[in-house]
C-alpha cells in the first residue's frame, strides 16, 4: 500500500491523495470533504482517522471499500479498482436540494470549475455562493447546516 499526495498550486488541480492497495486504489480530496462520516463509520478497519495513513484500501475486500466509498456524498472519496473497471454513476442522475441551498447530486455529471471541466459521480455544490472550492460547497457559508449531512438522505 502506498500513500501518495499530489500538491497543487493555486491555479493547478486540486490536492488528491491517493491510498494504493493490492485490489483497489483509494483517492481523496481533502477540500471536498464534508465530513459526512460515511467512510469511518462504513469501514472503520479501512477509514481510521487516528491512523497514518488513515486509509488502507486492503483491510477490506475490494467490492466493500468500493461500497462504501460510494457512499461519499461529496465525492471527496473515489476507488479505482485493480482490474482497470470504473465507478459506474446512479441512474437516473438525481439532484437534491437541502433546505439550506446545496445541491447534492448523484450520476453522470460533468462539473465545470476553476479547474476546467471534472467527470463526477457525486458532488455537493454550493448553494449560497460562498465557498472557497466554487462549486463545491466547502462548509464555509450559510449553506452548510450541520443537519443537511443526514445520511441516507439523498
Amino acid at each position: 500500500m502506498t500513500d501518495r499526495t499530489t500538491e497543487s498550486a493555486p491555479d493547478e488541480k486540486p490536492k488528491l491523495k491517493e491510498y494504493e492497495g493490492e485490489g483497489i486504489t483509494v483517492t481523496f480530496e481533502p477540500r471536498r470533504c464534508l465530513h459526512a462520516a460515511e467512510c469511518v463509520h462504513g469501514l472503520p478497519e479501512v477509514f481510521d482517522l487516528s491512523r497514518r495513513p488513515w486509509v488502507l484500501p486492503d483491510a477490506a475486500e475490494a467490492g466493500l471499500v468500493a461500497e462504501v466509498v460510494r457512499r461519499c456524498p461529496s465525492g471527496a472519496l473515489r476507488y479505482h479498482p485493480a482490474d482497470g473497471s470504473v465507478e459506474h454513476p446512479d441512474i437516473p442522475t438525481t439532484v437534491r436540494r437541502t433546505p439550506s441551498g446545496q445541491l447534492v447530486m448523484r450520476g453522470g455529471l460533468l462539473v465545470t470549475g476553476a479547474y476546467g471541466d471534472r467527470p463526477e459521480a457525486r458532488v455537493v455544490l454550493c448553494g449560497c455562493g460562498a465557498s472557497g472550492n466554487q462549486p463545491y460547497c466547502d462548509h464555509s457559508g450559510p449553506c452548510a447546516e450541520p443537519d443537511d449531512d443526514v445520511p441516507g438522505r439523498r
